[in-house]
């Protein structure tokens, strides 16, 4: 190769714009949204009661969780995906969630129950809940690697496991409204099991689909 053919690759090289990471992942994510509404759909569907449960604040908090999770999952998500990025003063956005689901249930137990604690804790749904949060988070579980492999990032294990719970919190949102558990006890102990499963998945495939 001489000069000026040098000199012309390293230009186009320049004139090339990749895509930012946000941009490839928020379209990889919409492109998968629907395959797990889809997969939300057909395996369980809304509460039958949907209209009436949206007048108890506890199964609006189950939303203000899940979404939290999944937004600040994301913004992790997305720091993380630079090559120089660590985690030191992001992760703290992980605890979002966490002050929602303590808020809650301290406002709970400062309410007369008619059932008891272990009965909210364990609820009705648990099994379907640690399967159905994983099967429709797969979907945009893969969406997030991808969108997140346009990145550069250094820590893959750490980052595909922020992936899972991104891909978790916007599962479980949709999980939630079919879910008729209501409890903060319950949303802590098997929608957090549910999201560690799926963050443990997006860690092993983290490790060898965002490795350079």
């Amino acid at each position: 190769m001489d000069t000026d053919q040098l000199i012309r690759t390293l230009a186009a090289d320049n004139a090339h714009q990749t895509r930012p990471v946000g941009m490839v992942l928020a379209l990889a994510l919409l492109a998968a949204a629907p395959v797990s509404v889809a997969l939300f759909l057909v395996i369980l569907g809304v509460r039958p009661d949907v209209m009436t449960a949206m007048h108890n604040p506890f199964f609006d908090l189950k939303f203000a969780v899940t979404l939290a999770l999944g937004l600040s999952a994301l913004t992790v998500g997305l720091h993380l995906s630079r090559p120089e990025a660590g985690p030191r003063g992001w992760i703290w956005l992980l605890l979002i969630p966490i002050g929602f689901l303590v808020a809650g249930i301290g406002s709970e137990m400062m309410m007369p129950q008619r059932l008891p604690m272990m009965t909210r804790l364990v609820g009705h749904n648990s099994r379907i809940c640690l399967s159905a949060i994983p099967v429709i988070s797969l979907p945009l579980l893969v969406a997030a690697l991808i969108g997140l492999r346009h990145g550069a990032p250094t820590r893959p294990v750490l980052t595909g496991a922020i992936a899972g719970f991104l891909s978790a919190g916007f599962a479980a949102t949709l999980y939630a409204a079919h879910c008729t558990d209501d409890s903060p006890l319950f949303v802590a102990t098997w929608y957090t099991l549910a999201a560690a499963a799926v963050a443990a998945i997006g860690a092993v495939a983290g490790s060898r689909v965002l490795r350079f």
